[in-house]
């Protein structure tokens, strides 16, 4: 049985029914999870990836007072 990388709860799937890049959500927190590999079967946060491809550096109000 797998565990949500978020909460930490048991979430009960047919492991041998998944592929890698299947989404799922955490029944416990609600996260949504996208498996990262099948053997052995991992899940990766979707809400933290997208915060890894967000630039913190990245101000788009210094970018509009640049261009005026």
């Amino acid at each position: 049985m797998v565990t949500c990388p978020v909460c930490d709860t048991a979430i009960d799937v047919d492991e041998d029914e998944l592929d890698e890049g299947d989404v799922l959500t955490c029944d416990g927190c609600g996260a949504d999870l996208r498996v990262d590999g099948t053997d052995p079967l991992e899940l990766e946060s979707l809400d933290e990836e997208d915060e890894e491809d967000e630039d913190p550096d990245h101000d788009e109000d210094e970018e509009e007072e640049d261009w005026k």
